[in-house]
């Protein structure tokens, strides 16, 4: 009885914390030691997620020095704008997506294989999707390294070098709207 009751404490405390970021805006950095990648902002643009962009070319009211700004809202994950259009997260783990992450813009009828819905953050506050973890592989545009969903092909889309990561949430208690690029 006494077992079943901290697995209960346990399990409300990752729904807690999930709870607490609903609607709260933040951004992502990757944590991966030892690497370029290493404390690497997120940035979205060309409808991808991306780790060492020099310029994602966003539409801001104000300086976002270069990073996307995020929120959860009832398991979808969002790029932060004011009004207008909504920049919706989704995954394509098909065998043509291979884990692509992406967003799209205003979009009432995407595909049947984006999944929009699992984002969820844990007890150390990095952001999952369904339980997986993120990839990150270089070789993109400006350099930079493009941001996947973790599968089981460790080269998705024939990258390689790709490494494994956590995305760890930075709350953001001034964020800066943005309109990012398809």
């Amino acid at each position: 009885m006494k077992s079943s009751a901290a697995i209960a404490a346990l399990a409300g405390g990752g729904s807690a914390l999930a709870t607490f970021l609903e609607n709260k805006t933040f951004d992502l950095m990757a944590l991966r030691s030892a690497s370029p990648i290493h404390f690497a902002p997120f940035s979205a643009a060309n409808s991808s997620i991306f780790l060492n962009l020099k310029d994602q070319g966003a539409k801001c009211e104000g300086d976002n020095h270069n990073r996307a700004t995020f929120y959860l809202e009832d398991g979808g994950l969002f790029l932060y704008s004011k009004g207008g259009k909504r920049q919706q997260m989704f995954v394509d783990r098909s065998g043509m997506g291979q884990g692509k992450m992406s967003y799209l813009t205003d979009n009432a009828f995407p595909p049947p294989h984006f999944e929009l819905k699992g984002w969820a953050v844990d007890k150390n506050e990095d952001l999952h999707f369904n339980g997986s973890s993120f990839l990150a592989c270089p070789g993109a545009i400006q350099g930079a390294w493009t941001v996947w969903v973790v599968t089981d092909n460790p080269t998705p889309a024939g990258n390689k070098d790709c490494l494994g990561l956590n995305a760890r949430t930075v709350p953001n208690a001034k964020p800066v709207c943005c309109e990012y690029s398809q």
